[in-house]
């Protein structure tokens, strides 16, 4: 935010001690800048984009507030962001390494504690810590177009600078649970009317409005509202001390394998129970109970890895992107309409085609249907509805792709049906347009190879329902050109994907270390474990729902067919009786008419007829057994992966089975979680199951060697 010229200022340095005056735009390595507006001190946070309150900016404030309280011609101090917020909280990369200087709670104190009034002045984002320090303040102005929150929950931690216990004495233990576990921000106008704001600023006019405040305070003699002092809003924990257990068994689904949300719940009970003090103390405990703890460094582990996601060592950043004004998508069943939303929500026109009237209008009017039904949940204005399907061309005419600038292939994973189509679009796309494929496991070499410019193909692999699920599998080709790369990248963060790069081979990433888990489940049920047992222990170990109960969602009968399948394994048998998964009320489970799942004596039936003809002797086997055989050999492929280079990073394949098949993120991803076991036991126990199974348990070559070496997959 622009100084005011004929403002007196003051650079406070990391390492200072007292302000000293001089000109706020000298030196480069200043944190904080005090500018003096009357009686009124200015403290602007200037530490890098975010202002991270990191030890130096930390240091900065606690200067900056101490000479302003020193200074008898300072009536008021406001504290404000410079650059694009106020801050987004505190700096994790210190997490876990000695602290220098004062801690953020001991500052948040002693601001509170300021004997003249301090007003934070919010733009931008203030969340975590940075919403803890306005909350340390005695009053908070902030533009309507701010966010505020406490997103700590996400990174496996809890609001550790008196959050858990600020917040519910301003909002109630009610809202004070919705904001600290739910983790997500609130605008400044629900904030204000939760009481959270004291006024709203005019939004090119914080600075001078905030002042305006503080003079205000001064004038009327308001008092120093110290949070730590309220106690009407906690009442409501004290007389109702069941609305914590209410809140527990609501969020029971949401909250489930997670230890920080039962950390936070606990908190603010105890900010509702104890005095201020000692519920910071309780606080404080909790706080590094979790932030030592593998879940939080697993978890932040995923905030880093999604970002690392974008790097892609052999496509700069500054790569120019092809311009994408308008997308076509081949295919209007579930994959290609779910496609065609992620466009549509971004404000991006799309041609839609399909080869039949029915089918065109069939998936019209599922996106339609979409749509209103988001509307309906208040998450979609009407008139957005139609915004978006106003965005939409329907067509049974290949050729009115012409002038599309991305082209996207989602019919059924038929190679034939892909080649020829990509074969149409080699004469009918114009120049430069790229043209991707949502193939699933399918050669994108291949594919390419039927056009006379391989340069322009590349895969573009989303995940069903495509208009939710966050992952996108680009999908680089043996000669996709750099710039489509790049593209394909960025055209995934604008349509709010995650996109991560793979390499060309059957499955690509996900889908291929996903069969090794299904091989070894199947195997599991033939051998003498129940289905349900396998689904059981495959979700206790966090995932939303075992390999069976997958396939019953997904339909037993995709690549199935009653003329070239041969009765063979317990899917034929169980798909020419019609129990082809929920679709059809019964698969390896049955289900009642609200899709209801319960074991069935049919499947179990069938299992056994099977493992007989097979001659595989019936036994039990232990959880660990269970969980072993069907994640160990994920593990493994994910190295191999690694080793033929098909993913730049084993942190990629973790966010690829986080974002794409629900891997718990409190466990980091399959790679991630190996290396919290330990590859060494991981190695030990493929081994065990080489020599009873045989060579489908053959470590890769890289997985010993890490093991040797006492390495692991975080140290590539």
């Amino acid at each position: 935010m622009a100084q005011d010229s004929n403002a007196q200022v003051t650079q406070t340095n990391a390492t200072q001690t007292n302000a000293t005056q001089t000109n706020a735009t000298q030196a480069s390595d200043t944190v904080v800048s005090t500018a003096r507006e009357g009686a009124v001190a200015v403290l602007t946070l200037q530490s890098g984009p975010v202002n991270a309150l990191g030890s130096a900016l930390r240091q900065g404030i606690l200067a900056a507030v101490e000479a302003a309280e020193a200074d008898p011609a300072i009536t008021a101090i406001v504290l404000i962001g410079g650059g694009r917020m106020f801050s987004a909280g505190a700096d994790i990369t210190e997490f876990g390494k000695p602290q220098t200087g004062i801690g953020l709670p001991d500052l948040l104190n002693r601001i509170e504690a300021a004997s003249k009034p301090v007003v934070a002045a919010i733009h931008g984002n203030a969340l975590g810590g940075g919403l803890e320090t306005a909350l340390a303040c005695h009053y908070r102005v902030a533009v309507p177009s701010a966010k505020v929150g406490l997103p700590e929950v996400k990174l496996g931690i809890l609001p550790g600078a008196g959050g858990t216990q600020r917040l519910p004495r301003v909002v109630g233990p009610r809202k004070a649970l919705e904001v600290i576990v739910g983790g997500s921000p609130i605008g400044a106008k629900a904030a204000a009317a939760m009481g959270l704001i004291d006024e709203l600023a005019p939004e090119d006019g914080l600075r001078a409005h905030a002042v305006a405040f503080a003079e205000r305070v001064v004038a009327e003699g308001r008092p120093l509202l110290k949070i730590r002092d309220r106690d009407d809003k906690i009442a409501e924990g004290r007389e109702n001390p069941g609305l914590f257990a209410a809140f527990r068994d609501e969020n029971a689904r949401k909250t489930r394998g997670f230890e920080a949300p039962e950390a936070c719940i606990a908190c603010i009970e105890a900010a509702c129970r104890l005095p201020f003090d000692e519920g910071l103390a309780f606080e404080r405990a909790e706080f590094q109970t979790l932030v030592s703890g593998t879940q939080s460094a697993a978890q932040r582990y995923v905030f880093f890895a999604e970002r690392q996601t974008a790097k892609i060592p052999d496509v700069p950043d500054d790569t120019p992107a092809r311009p994408i004004a308008r997308v076509g998508v081949i295919g209007a069943g579930t994959m290609g309409g779910g496609i065609s939303m992620n466009f549509l929500n971004a404000g991006i026109p799309v041609t839609i085609v399909e080869t039949k009237r029915e089918a065109l209008d069939r998936g019209l009017k599922t996106i339609r249907t979409n749509y209103e039904n988001t509307a309906k949940k208040g998450r979609l204005k009407p008139e957005d509805v139609e915004t978006r399907m106003g965005l939409l061309t329907d067509t049974l005419e290949i050729e009115a792709l012409a002038e599309c600038d991305l082209i996207i292939e989602a019919v059924f994973e038929d190679m034939g049906i892909k080649k020829e189509i990509f074969s149409k679009l080699d004469t009918l796309a114009k120049p430069g347009a790229i043209l991707a494929s949502n193939t699933s496991y399918l050669d994108i070499d291949a594919i390419a190879a039927m056009t006379s410019r391989p340069a322009d193909v590349i895969g573009m692999h989303f995940f069903s329902p495509a208009n939710v699920m966050r992952l996108l599998e680009v999908v680089r080709g043996e000669r996709t050109a750099k710039d489509v790369i790049a593209t394909a990248m960025q055209i995934g963060r604008k349509i709010g994907k995650i996109s991560v790069l793979v390499g060309v081979c059957h499955g690509f990433v996900g889908n291929r270390m996903l069969a090794q888990r299904q091989r070894e489940a199947n195997r599991l049920i033939l051998e003498g474990v129940t289905p349900w047992d396998v689904d059981r222990v495959i979700y206790e170990f966090g995932l939303p729902m075992g390999p069976f109960t997958m396939s019953d969602l997904a339909g037993l009968d995709i690549g199935w067919s009653r003329e070239t399948n041969r009765s063979e394994s317990v899917r034929d048998l169980l798909c020419e009786q019609d129990r082809r998964g929920q679709k059809t009320g019964a698969g390896f489970y049955d289900y009642d008419a609200k899709r209801k799942a319960t074991p069935s004596t049919v499947t179990e039936e069938i299992i056994a007829t099977v493992a007989e003809r097979q001659g595989v002797t019936r036994r039990d086997a232990t959880d660990q057994e269970i969980l072993e055989r069907c994640l160990y050999p994920m593990v493994n492929e994910g190295a191999k992966i690694l080793e033929e280079g098909k993913a730049i990073r084993a942190s990629d394949i973790d966010i690829v089975w986080i974002n794409g098949y629900g891997w718990p993120v409190y466990r980091g991803g399959p790679m991630f979680w190996a290396d919290t076991i330990g590859l060494p036991k991981v190695l030990e126990r493929l081994r065990a199951y080489q020599a009873e199974y045989g060579d489908d348990f053959a470590p890769s070559a890289l997985l010993e060697r890490l093991a040797v070496e006492g390495k692991g997959f975080k140290d590539l």
